[in-house]
């Protein structure tokens, strides 16, 4: 899927208000929507309609829980493939395909495929990575992690 920027005028400061307060993150409770409702003057029912826009016009790609499988004794790994223009769409079908696939992006690169491994093991990282090689004939470079930054994205209100 190819993405492109948002027409001007989609996002109102209501949504601008909505987005900044998603990228916070949200408390687990049972009236989930409540604080965002509170904090923006909307009511529950406005917040999720919102949201399923915001998602609809791709200016959210997902809306759930971000799981880390390091903290629950898994493995992730970011990979990177060169892939011919004319074998793009095939291959990113075939990477999708594989359930440890947690997203894939396009880039302007000669490494123009990165995604993401998410596994149970480094092993079944190792694994996964080279079943994604031998079906696609392409060479799957890993970059495991390092060291962690966590960023904020804030929309201009």
């Amino acid at each position: 899927m190819h993405r492109s920027r948002l027409r001007e005028g989609s996002l109102d400061a209501t949504d601008r208000a909505l987005l900044n307060r998603l990228q916070a993150g949200l408390a687990p409770c049972q009236n989930l929507f409540r604080p965002l409702a509170d904090a923006t003057g909307l009511d529950e029912a406005e917040v999720i309609r919102r949201i399923e826009r915001l998602r609809g016009i791709g200016a959210i790609t997902r809306f759930g829980p971000f799981i880390d499988a390091t903290a629950l004794g898994g493995a992730y790994c970011l990979c990177a493939m060169a892939v011919p223009e004319h074998r793009f769409d095939e291959v990113a079908t075939r990477v999708n395909a594989h359930d440890a696939v947690a997203h894939n992006y396009e880039r302007h690169h000669r490494f123009n495929m990165w995604f993401v491994l998410a596994c149970e093991t480094p092993e079944a990282i190792r694994r996964e990575a080279d079943r994604i090689a031998r079906e696609t004939g392409l060479a799957v470079h890993r970059f495991p992690k390092l060291r962690e930054f966590f960023i904020g994205f804030q929309v201009a209100l």
